[in-house]
């Protein structure tokens, strides 16, 4: 295949894992990197011997680029991948899909009307720890899954973060900084959403900075930093999933769980793509730990943009699709919503479980 020629907006902390990546992989070309500090594009252009160091607006401009790959805050996403598709490229962009469903929706909406594709992280699904609970599920090593559960308990990102603002603004907080890997992963191994309910709290209005170099500085809380949410999901399963920033201690909860009639599956952290995959089956007091069965156990980011220039060039559907990214997005917001609502919220999208990838085994 033709290699897809890829350009990266926002040259921030995570812009460097991904262009690691992205310079390496065959199916693609980074050929510029743009941010609205043009000093931090060119510094990441030397880095990696990208050609072209752009302001935002260049890049958009530039024909020879096939992919913009959005990694900009993100209340900037949707803007970033609305310009990007009015500029006709493909947009695979961070987390989450958009800050609000309104601004998801026009970026489908868009890529649509444009003939254009849309992709989201997190990608980390696709990866060797993931992929081998896929695998274990639907070869019937559970038997029928009824429930699951999912954990991420953390201190916040003030203790360790160098710019951590963001995280407590609006489209912050632990659901839509760390929520999209949990439903990711628990829409991968059991299906879309049907309902969620919940309680969202802002546990401390105000936070101040321990990291460097903002240490002492304070932050206003915009957004709930704790949510314990039930799914009903649309197979029949059941599942709870607790996200917060305010559990200063943190705990040995597993990430995620999947219980199913013939045993129970305890699945690798979700920002990960390896990890190991536990499974303990039913009159056993034993958990067994059994081998991955798929690829791509590092920090690979950047591989689903290589699936979707890859589904491109093949014209079949890519993996972390836009439909399951809003998919995500709305059901992050119905926690919130039923929470503040006092009821249950009905989703109003769905999406399909996205191909598994090819096993090594």
């Amino acid at each position: 295949m033709t290699k897809a020629r890829i350009g990266i907006i926002g040259c921030g902390n995570i812009s460097d894992i991904y262009l690691k990546n992205l310079t390496k992989f065959e199916q693609v070309k980074v050929v510029a990197c743009a941010d609205a500090d043009l000093a931090r594009a060119k510094a990441r252009a030397e880095q990696y011997s990208l050609p072209h160091a752009y302001s935002v607006d260049e890049l958009l401009a530039d024909p020879n680029i096939d992919i913009v790959v959005n990694l900009t805050i993100p209340k900037a996403h949707a803007e970033i991948s609305l310009r990007a598709l009015e500029a006709g490229k493909h947009v695979y962009g961070e987390k989450p899909l958009a800050v609000t469903m309104e601004e998801g929706a026009r970026v489908l909406k868009l890529a649509e009307a444009k003939g254009l594709r849309v992709a989201c992280a997190p990608e980390t699904f696709l990866g060797g720890g993931i992929q081998t609970c896929r695998r274990l599920i639907d070869e019937g090593a559970i038997g029928m899954p009824v429930a699951a559960s999912g954990f991420m308990l953390s201190g916040g990102h003030e203790n360790w973060h160098p710019d951590p603002g963001f995280y407590y603004e609006a489209g912050g907080g632990p659901m839509f900084d760390m929520g999209p890997y949990y439903l990711t992963a628990l829409v991968t191994l059991l299906g879309p959403i049907r309902r969620v309910t919940g309680s969202a709290v802002i546990t401390h209005e105000e936070r101040t900075i321990t990291s460097e170099p903002k240490r002492g500085q304070k932050i206003k809380v915009e957004t709930p930093t704790h949510i314990a949410g039930v799914l009903d999901f649309a197979s029949g399963a059941v599942g709870t999933l607790i996200t917060s920033f305010d559990t200063a201690a943190g705990s040995n909860l597993p990430n995620i769980e999947i219980y199913g009639s013939a045993g129970t599956l305890r699945v690798p952290d979700p920002n990960h793509f390896g990890g190991e995959v536990l499974l303990r089956r039913a009159g056993s007091r034993e958990w067994e730990s059994i081998p991955l069965t798929h690829g791509n156990t590092d920090n690979n980011r950047g591989i689903g943009v290589v699936d979707m220039a890859e589904a491109i060039a093949e014209g079949r559907p890519h993996r972390a699709n836009g439909a399951m990214a809003y998919h995500v997005l709305e059901a992050m917001h119905g926690f919130h919503i039923a929470s503040s609502q006092s009821s249950h919220y009905q989703m109003t999208s769905t999406c399909d479980r996205p191909a598994p990838m090819k096993s090594e085994g």
